[in-house]
């Protein structure tokens, strides 16, 4: 009789345990929600009320929090994603240097990043880190080969101090060397920092052909305006980061008529029918606008709804290695990732692999330009 009760004991416990295993996909989140960042980290979180409720038959959970744009937060939200709250991923940060304090925690609790920004580590670092946005070198890329079209010969740099500037001025200055294009000046300043004047005038008095801005959301258009204030009459391009109405919003008749890289959910109508992507980039503005007004559509909100488009590809095949809330479900998706293969997303068709945790080749941006307040593409 005890050893029937023992036994019934351990049945039950056993099949407790499976259930709980099983109950929800729990999705760590770590956005910029408040401090200098905060105009990415709100539109990446708006683009999770897209999602469905469940993938693959596992009900989704989020446990969202704010880094307030400081890498250290982001740091300890990570760590108290993956010791307490015991989720499968992580999703984040919007902001570069916040996104690589948390990929160094998520390697060491062995949990799949999928990180909101750009983040760059060193070679062997970053392991179980993969990225939403394009990498800065096939951004970076684009407005090259734009400049080269266009005739530009030279320009000067304005950018943040921080990691993001950082990669950009490396990409650029490789591939500027490349096609005989001169970088006059380069100026850098803090995210906090409420003018940029002196380094606006410095610029200029390079005579470049363009300045290119590197910023993000709304703070991308104090420079913007401030080269304009100060009489520059050549090309302004801005990046990726910059890709939203807040730009236009915020810089007005000063942001007219220079040109912004982009992702493809930005301007999705203008991509040839046929594209892996148009059905879905336009699919998903339509609803995204539906939501949130007319033009709100943006790069930002698109990674957080193409992280729902990659899981509903790669969760099915780590469910049948192991389920959600154990370590070989957390294993499993990772080994998914890699091996996967093609995922068409709003941004364009991403392929991560072993050595490539990027995926996006040059296919996945377009040079908009803006015209009458609103985005248009190109020439």
């Amino acid at each position: 009789m005890k050893k029937t009760f023992q036994a019934t004991l351990l049945a039950a416990s056993l099949s407790l345990m499976a259930a709980q295993a099983n109950a929800e996909l729990t999705i760590g989140v770590v956005l910029s929600l408040t401090g200098p960042a905060s105009g990415l980290g709100i539109p990446v979180n708006s683009g999770f009320a897209l999602w469905p409720d469940n993938i693959a038959g596992e009900k989704v959970k989020f446990v969202t929090l704010d880094d307030g744009s400081d890498p250290a937060k982001a740091q300890k939200n990570a760590q108290r994603l993956i010791s307490e709250d015991k989720v499968d991923l992580i999703i984040g940060s919007s902001t570069t240097t916040p996104a690589i304090a948390m990929g160094e925690v998520a390697a060491e609790g062995k949990t799949v990043q999928l990180a909101a920004s750009p983040a760059d580590f060193p070679e062997g670092k970053g392991t179980w880190t993969f990225r939403l946005p394009q990498s800065t070198g096939v951004m970076a890329g684009g407005v090259i080969d734009h400049m080269k079209r266009t005739g530009v010969k030279s320009f000067a740099f304005i950018g943040y101090n921080d990691a993001y500037g950082e990669s950009w001025l490396k990409e650029l200055t490789k591939l500027a060397e490349k096609e005989g294009i001169k970088i006059t000046d380069v100026e850098r300043y803090a995210r906090a920092d409420t003018s940029v004047t002196a380094q606006a005038l410095k610029a200029i008095a390079s005579k470049p052909d363009a300045i290119l801005i590197v910023a993000s959301g709304s703070g991308a258009a104090m420079p913007h305006t401030t080269v304009v204030e100060r009489g520059f009459k050549g090309k302004i391009y801005q990046t990726h980061s910059a890709a939203s109405r807040d730009l236009i919003r915020l810089g007005g008749k000063a942001v007219e008529g220079s040109f912004v890289v982009s992702g493809l959910a930005v301007l999705p109508e203008e991509l040839p029918e046929g594209h892996p992507s148009k059905k879905l980039a336009v699919d998903f503005v339509n609803a995204y606008e539906k939501k949130y007004g007319p033009g709100t559509r943006n790069q930002f909100a698109a990674h957080a709804y193409d992280a729902y488009l990659i899981l509903n590809q790669v969760v099915p095949t780590a469910l049948k290695k192991g389920k959600p809330g154990t370590p070989e479900f957390r294993s499993a998706l990772k080994d998914a990732l890699e091996t996967h293969g093609s995922i068409p997303v709003t941004q364009g068709v991403i392929t991560y692999t072993k050595d490539d945790h990027y995926g996006f080749d040059h296919k996945a941006q377009m040079m908009l330009t803006i015209k009458d307040g609103a985005f248009a593409a190109a020439k």
